[in-house]
């Protein structure tokens, strides 16, 4: 039965992020196309992100009050009317009214969010190996398919338009809805007391030191994804939308498939599960990526060979320090209730994301995507400074078979 109810939140958690992914690049390129500045594409997403970090911690309080189901389906259904309020005219399209369509979405975004991470740890039972399989998967199969999201949004951009793409998504997600109302049961990932809201911040060192750690890692990726990376690739180097959208698919997928892989390349075959030195190892691997990327692109290095081959490299290493992470946060938490640490944990998530996202309008506007990637090896030089302060796991005590 258990089993079950996961399968149905994660198909809704699927079905969700192909639209999220979709409707990001149809933001960014269908308000790039209509003469919007790198900075104001930014700012449509600001909401987007903010309430992000407020629903992860209301989110978390309210799944653990009364079940996973309610989040899930109260997300499904926002993301509905999210998609609802862009099927305006184009004439109401001011920065403000967008700003609101899109903060709907992130709310809707961070409750599906945290009801897909959370139900992991109530069906995955005492096994860490398991545990990090199955996290590695869950998340690894998402991001895959938020990349097929951002090819399929710039695809309809160019063969269906953004309104129909946008009502297309609409009544899909319409359907996962009514599903997922039918089919989950209530009271799943209840917990047994009644959490009040100073429950909503984390207690456990461990938790805040990850989200701390979090918060710049997805800073790192943001502050050059988001606006700075589309924009260039559009404007100063020529790309068609399709062609910006489908790199950007390509990465996403890429680094969805090395998420999920991660188990098999970060040791889960030597019967080990990540630690805290798991992460600091990864990190300062990862902070090569952008610094080199940044020197390439300053020194006048064709942009197109510094960048694919380097973004790639970065999507394959990122992966692996998002799959340690998501594995961490979901292993301390604590299952009764888990959902309340969980959702601590992805609001720092979020809270990174926002940082990113400024960044990367306003940067990439007054400095350029070479100052954009040497700000993620700063970000990332304080994932290294936060990681080395993480429990390490001395001996494999938490390992059981499957």
């Amino acid at each position: 039965m258990k089993m079950q109810q996961y399968a149905v939140i994660t198909g809704s958690y699927w079905a969700f992020t192909l639209t999220d992914g979709a409707l990001r690049m149809l933001v960014v390129l269908f308000f790039h196309g209509l003469g919007y500045s790198p900075l104001d594409i930014a700012l449509l997403f600001l909401f987007y992100e903010f309430f992000g970090i407020v629903t992860n911690l209301a989110g978390g309080w309210l799944a653990a009050r009364i079940g996973l189901a309610v989040t899930v389906v109260g997300g499904l259904f926002l993301q509905v009317a999210a998609l609802g309020m862009l099927l305006v005219d184009v004439s109401y399209f001011t920065v403000g009214y967008v700003m609101a369509a899109q903060a709907l979405s992130g709310i809707a975004k961070d409750l599906n969010k945290t009801a897909a991470k959370s139900s992991v740890k109530l069906v995955s039972g005492d096994s860490e190996s398991r545990l990090y399989r199955w996290v590695a998967w869950l998340t690894g199969s998402k991001n895959a398919l938020k990349g097929v999201g951002y090819f399929a949004g710039s695809a309809g951009l160019g063969l269906i338009g953004f309104t129909a793409s946008i009502a297309t998504m609409a009544i899909g997600l319409c359907v996962v809805g009514l599903v997922s109302l039918v089919v989950l049961d209530k009271s799943m990932g209840r917990a047994s007391f009644k959490p009040k809201l100073a429950d909503l911040l984390s207690k456990s060192r461990r938790i805040n030191l990850l989200a701390a750690a979090r918060l710049f890692l997805f800073g790192s990726r943001d502050v050059w994804f988001v606006v700075a990376l589309p924009v260039f690739l559009q404007l100063e180097q020529g790309w068609s939308a399709v062609a910006v959208g489908s790199f950007l698919a390509a990465w996403i997928i890429g680094y969805g498939v090395a998420q999920a892989l991660s188990p098999k390349v970060t040791g889960l075959l030597k019967s080990e599960v990540p630690d805290g030195r798991s992460a600091l190892r990864w990190a300062l691997a990862l902070a090569v990526i952008p610094s080199a990327m940044a020197v390439g692109l300053y020194t006048g290095v064709n942009p197109e060979v510094v960048l694919i081959p380097g973004l790639m490299l970065f999507a394959v290493v990122f992966a692996m320090n998002s799959a340690i992470h998501s594995y961490l946060v979901v292993s301390y938490a604590n299952a009764d209730g888990v959902s309340l640490d969980v959702g601590f944990y992805y609001m720092a998530n979020a809270a990174g994301r926002l940082l990113g996202t400024v960044c990367s309008g306003s940067i990439y506007q007054a400095y350029g995507l070479s100052v954009c990637l040497a700000l993620s090896a700063v970000f990332i030089g304080c994932v290294l400074v936060i990681s080395y302060a993480l429990p390490q796991r001395h001996g494999n005590p938490s390992m059981t078979a499957d």
